[in-house]
């Protein structure tokens, strides 16, 4: 069974689906940041000293085990020649 067909499958739990979709933007902003880090040829450890912080930290923001400030993200936006812009729809 491939992805799309175990999310289908889960997705029918209504439970669930509302979960998945109130932490997608979170996972979309980390997917973003490892994307932006890649094409910039960055590692983990470059991008950390470019902001002044360890590699862990990067680390954890990109494994998901830390939730960043709005500063911390600011920051990692300017790193990688981004601007950080939050918007409510």
């Amino acid at each position: 069974m491939d992805h799309n067909k175990i999310k289908k499958i889960l997705f029918n739990d209504d439970e669930l689906k509302n979960e998945y979709n109130e932490l997608s933007p979170i996972y979309e902003l980390k997917k973003e940041i490892i994307r932006l880090r890649l094409e910039k040829g960055l590692s983990q450890r470059d991008l950390a000293d470019l902001i002044g912080t360890k590699q862990s930290a990067i680390s954890r923001l990109e494994n998901g085990s830390y939730n960043p400030t709005v500063e911390f993200l600011n920051r990692v936006a300017h790193s990688l020649g981004k601007e950080l812009h939050i918007t409510f729809n």
